[in-house]
C-alpha cells in the first residue's frame, strides 16, 4: 500500500503520537519518524495541571508511548531534538542536531504553548503546559503561603483545585465576570465561581492583573482596582499560542496556526498535514477556518490525517464535533458542541447543592441545537453529543434529556474533594 514512503511526525504529544499510531492501524507499511522537542517520552498533558501536578501521579503514570510499544508499531522516536526547520521543495525537516529527516509526508503536530506571562518577577511565578512546568510548581506548591490563580479558564481552574486540595490558601483573578464564562456564559458560569467559594477558593472576577513584583514566597499582585494580593506563588492560565515559530521560512501560509484545507492539509502543501492545536483548517461544515486546543480534537484529526496519507484516493473531510472535558474539585464538566454561538440556553438539573447533576442546552434564533455543558451526568452527556452531531433541534433534544431527568431523579450524595483530575 505505501512502499517505501516516509511520513515524519513533528511533535509527540498526544496528537503526533495518535497519527503515528493510526498510520498504522490504517494499514500504512512505510517508514514512521516521530519527533519530539522534549527528551520527556511522549506523556499526556491533562494530568499536569491534576494528578500529576498534585503528586498522585508520577511520570510513569502519563507516558503515552514506550520504547517497547513504538518498537512494536515500527514507530522510530526521536526525542530531545527539535525540529527547527521544514523545507518544503527538498521534503525535509531539519532537527536541532544537524540532521534532516527527508519525508514523502510530513505531519505537523507541534501543538501549543502556554501565552507567556507578561510579569516577570525575579521567581514564583508558573505556567503549566509541560512536564517541567508541573514539576516546577508542584515544588512550589510545597511552600506554605497563598497562591494566586491568575486566569479562570480551564487550566486556572484545575490548577486552583489542585493547590486548594494540597491545603493551600488560593485565590483566582479573572477580568471576565466568571469563571470559564467564555465557554459557558455569565449565567452558568455564576454556579463555578460559587462552586470555587464552596472549597474555599477565593475569587476576585471582573479585575485584571496590572502587575506582579517580589519573588518566590513573597510576591505583591497588583490589582486594576488598586488592591493588592499576596502570594508565595503565582500561576498565569492565560491561554496558549501555536507553535508554528519553527515554520516561519517555510513558506507555509500561517495565521494564528498553519492554515490547511478541510483533509488537514497545508494550503498550497498538499505532501504537509497539520493537527491539533497548532492546525487552522477549513470546516465545510461550518464555512469557516478553526483551531481547536482540546485534546480530543487532536486525537480525531490525527486520526484522520493518518487516513487521508494512507489512502490518498480515499480522502475524508476532517468535521468534527468538538468536546472538551474538565474536572474541577467534584465536578466532571463535559462539554459537546458550540455553546458560545447560542443566544439562550435551558438548564436542565440542578447545580447547587452537594454532587449537583445538570445539563444545560444552548440554541440560537433559529432553534438549533448548538452545544451543551453537562455536570456529573455522562447518560446526557452521550445522548446530546450524539443529538449535537445528528444537528437534532434544540426542542428534540430538550425533550430527551428531561425524559432522562424523569427517569432518574438526581441522588445526594456526599461530596468527595479530591482537588481534580481529569
Amino acid at each position: 500500500m505505501s512502499g517505501g514512503r516516509t511520513v515524519v511526525v513533528v511533535g509527540s504529544s498526544i496528537g503526533g503520537v495518535r497519527t503515528a499510531q493510526a498510520l498504522r492501524s490504517e494499514g500504512f507499511d512505510g517508514r514512521v519518524v516521530l519527533v519530539g522537542e522534549e527528551a520527556e517520552l511522549p506523556y499526556d498533558k491533562p494530568p499536569l495541571s491534576k494528578q500529576f501536578l498534585s503528586g498522585q501521579w508520577d511520570a510513569d503514570r502519563t507516558v503515552l508511548l514506550t520504547p517497547e510499544a513504538a518498537e512494536r508499531e515500527g514507530i522510530e522516536l526521536r526525542i530531545g531534538v527539535p525540529a527547527t526547520r521544514l523545507d518544503v521543495a527538498a521534503k525535509e525537516v531539519h532537527l536541532a542536531d544537524g540532521t534532516s529527516l527527508a519525508y514523502d509526508s510530513a505531519v505537523i503536530a507541534t501543538g501549543a504553548s502556554a501565552r507567556p506571562s507578561p510579569w516577570r518577577p525575579e521567581s514564583g511565578v508558573h505556567v503549566v503546559r509541560t512536564m517541567a512546568d508541573s514539576r516546577a510548581l508542584h515544588e512550589d506548591l510545597r511552600r506554605e503561603g497563598p497562591v494566586v490563580v491568575v486566569g479562570g479558564g480551564f487550566i486556572g481552574a484545575e490548577v486552583a483545585a489542585t493547590a486548594s486540595g494540597l491545603g493551600r490558601e488560593v485565590t483566582v483573578v479573572d477580568p471576565m465576570p466568571t469563571p470559564i464564562g467564555r465557554v459557558v456564559g455569565p449565567e452558568i458560569g455564576q454556579y463555578f465561581t460559587e462552586l470555587h467559594h464552596r472549597h474555599g477558593v477565593a475569587t476576585r472576577f471582573g479585575v485584571g492583573v496590572e502587575g506582579i513584583e517580589g519573588s518566590a514566597g513573597d510576591l505583591r499582585v497588583r490589582l486594576t482596582d488598586g488592591t493588592e494580593l499576596a502570594a508565595a506563588t503565582v500561576v498565569v492560565g492565560i491561554g496558549a499560542v501555536p507553535n508554528d515559530g519553527w515554520l516561519a521560512d517555510s513558506g507555509l501560509p500561517i495565521e494564528n496556526g498553519v492554515m490547511c484545507d478541510e483533509y488537514s492539509r497545508a494550503l498550497d502543501a498538499p505532501d504537509v498535514y497539520a493537527i491539533g492545536d497548532v492546525a487552522r483548517w477549513f470546516h465545510p461544515g461550518h464555512r469557516e477556518y478553526l483551531r481547536v486546543e482540546h485534546w480530543t480534537n487532536a486525537v480525531e484529526q490525527g486520526v484522520c490525517a493518518a487516513h487521508n496519507i494512507a489512502h490518498p484516493d480515499d480522502l475524508r473531510s476532517y468535521r468534527p464535533v468538538e468536546y472538551v472535558w474538565s474536572d474541577q474539585y467534584d465536578w466532571k464538566v463535559q462539554i459537546v458542541g458550540r455553546p458560545t454561538r447560542g443566544t439562550r440556553h435551558e438548564l436542565v438539573g440542578e447545580l447547587t447543592g452537594v454532587k449537583p447533576r445538570a445539563a444545560v442546552l444552548y440554541t440560537d434564533e433559529d432553534g438549533h441545537l448548538l452545544g451543551v455543558v453537562t455536570v456529573n451526568w455522562p447518560k446526557a452527556l452521550v445522548q446530546c453529543r450524539r443529538m449535537v452531531t445528528e444537528q437534532a433541534s434544540f426542542d428534540e433534544a430538550l425533550g430527551k434529556v428531561k425524559e432522562l431527568a424523569a427517569a432518574a431523579p438526581p441522588r445526594r450524595a456526599a461530596s468527595t474533594d479530591t482537588g481534580g483530575g481529569r
